[in-house]
C-alpha cells in the first residue's frame, strides 16, 4: 500500500528523519518500534506493519499533522492479529 501525504519539493535532511522516527517511538499514543524511515529520492519512507488498518492511518495522520511540508509514502502492512478460522493443514 502507497500512500502520498504530501508534495513538498526536495528530500527532507536527516533531522527530519530523525524526528518523524522519534515521534513513532516516542510519543505515548503510537509506541511503534517496528516503523522505519528511510530517506528517498523525493521524500520520506514509512516501512513496516501494525495490526490494523487503523493503527496505520492514525500513524499516518500523526504525522502528516506534525510534518505537514514533508513528503511521506507509506509502504506500512498490515499484519493478520485474529486467530485463524480455517485449520491448516500440512502434507
Amino acid at each position: 500500500m502507497t500512500d502520498h501525504l504530501s508534495a513538498a519539493v526536495g528530500p527532507p535532511d536527516e533531522y527530519v528523519e530523525a524526528e518523524i522516527q522519534r515521534l513513532l517511538t516516542e510519543d505515548p499514543d503510537i509506541a511503534e518500534q517496528g516503523i522505519t524511515v528511510v530517506r528517498r529520492e523525493h521524500g520520506l519512507v514509512l516501512y513496516g506493519e501494525v495490526e490494523s488498518p487503523h493503527r496505520r492511518d492514525e500513524i499516518l495522520r500523526r504525522v502528516a499533522d506534525r510534518f505537514p511540508d514533508v513528503p511521506v509514502t507509506s509502504d506500512i502492512g498490515v499484519t493478520r492479529a485474529q486467530a485463524p478460522t480455517e485449520i491448516e493443514e500440512l502434507p
